[in-house]
């Protein structure tokens, strides 16, 4: 759209900014169209021309538009937010920003805006959830760490808000989830372990209440068990222990004439405490020792030496927590909004 195609009201107004908060009126003072036809087009309205809808979606971006959540609340009942409850450590490892790549790819050409809401350590997970829901805070909320019976999923369930979980429950209600194959996952490592010679696999385990701890334990006892190698899950340490204690632990119980060949990895910090372990008891890995993990950054690969690796792709399922709660908020029911993406195994000989 060129100046002699905007209306009259709008000619010499181009690259203006108005002082004070910008508002509805005054994306409509500068472009020419009516305030009715400002909003629809920030709403991406169907029936607007998209030259028009780009036009007044640039200005507004321009100008520092915001909408007022609280004005929209009272009309609409929506406020246009979604919101991702993430845990300090989770940004730390790379998961989070990951996630919210992928999320804010979801909702770009929508109106709804991402809010991170931080669960601190000593907070109930459940806390956020419920302040976000009784104060009417988003439209829809997305956690991660989901547990076999987590009372987040309950209490939404039972509040009719839109969610979607990052893992799966054991809840007999089907809700949206969107998760990775985990049992796969373990199925194949100790399988390439097989492969590799390994007569004895073991694994550091997620926290005992998560659902996927139960997938990794499923899948790795059921590969070993056709295998016919013994396996064993690490004792004393899990996912949420400091990397040293992961270490010495790994060191220790590979001194042992019992010890462990071979390694499942459910994340790389926990590969690269593993890694260190087998190196401090005189292991060299892909040789004396052999270790499979899931990578889901480009780090990794820069510090794990003779390991090999799957890909687990955090913002991809940023993309798909995005999409699947777009359309529980739309009113889609939670059947068929269920997303499990299964491990790719590449392994090159």
């Amino acid at each position: 759209m060129s100046d002699d195609d905007l209306p009259t009201a709008a000619k010499g107004k181009r690259g203006v900014k108005p002082s004070g908060k910008p508002t509805l009126k005054t994306i409509a003072q500068m472009t020419g169209f009516a305030v009715t036809t400002i909003s629809r087009a920030l709403n991406n309205a169907p029936e607007l021309a998209q030259e028009t809808r780009d036009r007044v979606q640039k200005i507004a971006a321009e100008i520092g538009y915001l909408p007022d959540r609280a004005a929209l609340r009272l009309k609409t009942g929506r406020t246009n937010v979604i919101a991702l409850v993430l845990e300090p450590d989770e940004q730390i490892y790379g998961f989070g920003s990951s996630i919210v790549t992928g999320l804010t790819e979801a909702v770009r050409d929508t109106a709804y805006h991402v809010v991170i809401t931080p669960l601190f350590r000593n907070v109930q997970p459940i806390e956020p959830i419920r302040h976000i829901v009784r104060n009417r805070m988003a439209d829809g909320v997305i956690f991660s760490k989901a547990e076999s019976f987590d009372e987040r999923i309950r209490f939404l369930i039972d509040s009719e808000f839109p969610f979607v979980s990052h893992g799966r429950t054991n809840w007999p209600e089907q809700h949206p989830s969107v998760d990775f194959n985990n049992e796969s996952y373990a199925y194949g490592a100790v399988k390439r372990l097989v492969q590799k010679g390994c007569r004895k696999v073991s694994i550091v385990l997620p926290d005992s209440a998560l659902t996927y701890t139960d997938h990794l334990k499923t899948g790795m006892a059921r590969a070993a068990a056709e295998a016919g190698i013994e396996h064993e899950f690490a004792a004393d340490v899990n996912l949420g222990s400091p990397t040293d204690a992961i270490r010495n632990y790994v060191m220790k119980r590979t001194k042992r004439p019992d010890g462990p060949d071979g390694w499942v990895c459910a994340s790389e910090v926990s590969a690269l405490a593993v890694i260190g372990g087998l190196n401090e008891a005189g292991r060299v890995v892909g040789q004396t020792a052999h270790v499979v993990a899931k990578q889901s950054s480009q780090m990794f690969a820069q510090f794990q030496p003779g390991a090999e690796t799957v890909f687990e792709d955090f913002v991809d399922a940023g993309r798909r927590l995005g999409s699947v709660l777009l359309r529980r908020i739309a009113g889609e029911g939670p059947e068929g909004l269920q997303q499990l993406t299964e491990p790719k195994f590449d392994w090159k000989d």
